[in-house]
């Protein structure tokens, strides 16, 4: 399994993910997961014991339906798209911190980068399983989860639009300084992922480079059930 998930990830073409990440923020990679492997995570999604906590979003005021943070281990496929997507983000990370005239390199393995994570005191995994059903949505939002973050993380579909439900979408929402903000919306097929900038992004201008905030949401499930795998490279405290 890690090995042919292995060469999917190598086979991205990750130059066009890199330009896309620079000038929109969000780069939509072709299908890592099989149908086989999406419907096991959304199955683990009622075995509790996997799962270190459980939110339900209406009681925080962060929209409605609800997710769950996976505990360690991490099932497999988790753990292989955290471990081997990292390095090829890292670069990315470390060219935005550098635009952004900011101080943190990241390493060049997930591993050397969870052990800055510990130093931090951020020892808690991140990754989480959400189910959304009919009326259910997600507030806009950053996934910070203390003082130390990756710039980019990943959401893979373990849904079909259309046939295991409508409505849903990913909506990603700017903050563009002195101008109103601007939206825009992915559709992911089953299998499929889109990296987002987690919390701001460089973007050039006619003075240099500035930042640009982003945040991120879920509109109104029109019908069925949506679930979605957040693999967030960071851990929280």
């Amino acid at each position: 399994m890690s090995t042919v998930l292995a060469r999917r990830i190598a086979a991205v073409d990750w130059l066009r993910a890199t330009r896309d990440l620079d000038t929109e923020g969000v780069a939509v990679l072709p299908r890592l997961l099989n149908a086989g492997q999406c419907a096991a995570l959304r199955i683990l999604y009622s075995h509790a014991e996997r799962f270190r906590s459980r939110v339900v979003m209406g009681r925080h005021g962060f929209g409605r339906g609800e997710y769950q943070y996976f505990a360690e281990p991490l099932p497999p496929l988790v753990q292989v798209l955290r471990e081997m997507i990292y390095p090829y983000l890292a670069p990315l990370a470390n060219a935005w911190t550098q635009r952004l005239r900011e101080a943190r390199t990241f390493p060049a393995t997930h591993a050397e980068f969870r052990a800055q994570c510990r130093a931090a005191d951020q020892c808690r995994p991140t990754p989480l399983l959400l189910r959304y059903g009919v009326g259910d949505y997600n507030c806009l939002h950053q996934d910070l989860y203390g003082e130390l973050a990756f710039p980019l993380q990943v959401i893979v579909m373990l849904s079909a639009p259309g046939a295991d439900y409508d409505g849903g979408e990913l909506v990603l929402v700017e903050q563009l300084p002195r101008r109103q903000p601007r939206p825009r919306v992915v559709t992911l097929q089953r299998g499929e992922a889109a990296v987002i900038a987690v919390n701001s992004r460089p973007v050039t201008g006619r003075r240099g480079d500035y930042r640009v905030k982003l945040k991120h949401g879920v509109s109104t499930v029109l019908r069925g059930e949506r679930y979605t795998l957040g693999v967030i490279f960071h851990d929280a405290r």
